[in-house]
């Protein structure tokens, strides 16, 4: 599907009204020919609140709507943003398609939150019903837009890589002391614990990084993945009081935890037979100034390096200047006091900006993303293979047809 006219102003429907949904609306103040024209979320107050907050910003004009259907038929939206937990995406989805396949909703494409969905088999289904309903699809991993990993990419592929040969290592870490939301914890709702909460993030960053510029990502294939996870933080009893205390009586990660602690290796070759190795840590154990994300690139004469804690900005509070606590200075910020590194531009550095930036250009050219629902697949494939590595104890060879009806133990709870 493609158009030489693009549309002049696609017009976004959020569905979602939380956390994430408030760092899209951010982004877009730096996205042009976009507007955000419709709200969707179950809870009418947050999405009031939201609507009133992109009118203000001048991204509207913008209105609540009571359920998905009265906004996807309204005539007012060209694309949906996927952004509700986990465990309600793929209904969501199928909402779209009955509405898009009966001519109700005039949507040209649809952008889906990371991770895809909460297993192979789901992620399977959302880009079938993507693919049925003639739906351009996007998948948002913000981590493979952020303007350091595209730029660090340009550069080895194209003044290293051609001389000694391509990267054959990608290391990726994401660490903070624990999410915002309950049902980040649950296994059942989430998918998973940390893995597939900041894992489905560092894997696909690692294989964007390692396959070669314009290439699709089924240019590396999986060949092995192994993984070990653990419970290091959240499981000791004085922390199963605190989660309880700060995220309700149903978050028991005395009986029912999620790992909080995995460490990944996928094994990848090229289509000459060359390897190329993912290597993913990721942590809701990590308790610094607030979210850090570290990725590596190395090759045969090469290495790039990023950290999103190592900007340039700093400031320094002594004990004296006491306040309340925020999020203003880095996400998942842990202290208020001290020497404390400071993002100035979040939805830039982790990306969102350039992710919101190429789909929003994608649709309006109508025109399939660079990152889409086929890539979400891929990444759920990478994170079921782990999951059962860890479970079995050893490599998973791959491909490996039992991963199509997949469920983590974790995501088994009842």
């Amino acid at each position: 599907m493609n158009d030489s006219n693009p549309i002049g102003r696609l017009r976004v429907g959020l569905v979602g009204a939380g956390f994430i949904a408030r760092f899209h609306v951010q982004a877009f103040l730096s996205v042009r020919h976009v507007a955000i024209a419709g709200v969707y979320g179950p809870t009418a107050s947050r999405r009031d609140a939201i609507t009133r907050e992109i009118n203000a910003l001048e991204l509207g004009p913008c209105r609540a709507f009571a359920s998905l259907e009265a906004m996807l038929t309204s005539g007012e939206i060209d694309a949906a943003w996927i952004l509700a937990p986990n465990d309600a995406r793929l209904d969501i989805m199928r909402e779209i398609h009955a509405l898009k396949t009966s001519g109700k909703a005039p949507l040209i494409g649809v952008a889906c939150e990371k991770p895809l969905a909460r297993t192979l088999a789901e992620a399977c289904e959302m880009l079938r019903l993507a693919e049925s309903a003639g739906l351009l699809h996007g998948y948002l991993e913000n981590q493979v837009f952020s303007t350091a990993i595209q730029r660090g990419k340009d550069i080895i592929w194209r003044r290293a890589a051609p001389i000694s040969g391509r990267p054959y290592i990608a290391r990726a870490a994401e660490e903070h002391s624990g999410p915002h939301m309950p049902w980040f914890w649950q296994g059942r709702k989430q998918g998973g614990g940390v893995l597939s909460d900041m894992g489905c993030h560092s894997v696909e960053v690692g294989r964007y990084l390692l396959t070669k510029p314009g290439a699709p990502r089924s240019d590396l294939t999986l060949v092995s993945a192994n993984a070990t996870l653990g419970n290091l933080k959240w499981t000791r009893p004085e922390y199963v009081k605190k989660l309880q205390a700060t995220m309700g009586a149903e978050i028991d990660y005395a009986s029912r935890p999620a790992e909080d602690f995995s460490r990944a290796a996928l094994l990848f070759k090229d289509a000459d037979g060359g390897k190329a190795l993912v290597e993913a840590t990721n942590s809701w154990a990590y308790v610094g100034a607030g979210l850090r994300i570290s990725i590596e690139v190395l090759g045969p004469e090469y290495a790039m390096e990023f950290n999103s804690l190592g900007g340039g900005l700093k400031v320094f509070m002594s004990r004296a200047i006491v306040g309340g606590q925020g999020e203003d200075l880095v996400e998942k910020q842990n202290a208020e006091q001290g020497l404390m590194p400071v993002l100035e531009d979040e939805p830039g550095v982790y990306g969102y900006v350039g992710e919101d930036r190429h789909m929003v250009d994608a649709f309006r050219h109508r025109r399939l993303p660079a990152e889409n629902f086929a890539d979400g697949v891929g990444v759920a494939e990478m994170l079921m293979a782990l999951y059962r590595s860890a479970e079995v104890g050893k490599v998973v060879e791959l491909p490996s047809p039992e991963l199509e009806t997949y469920i983590p133990p974790v995501a088994r709870f009842e």
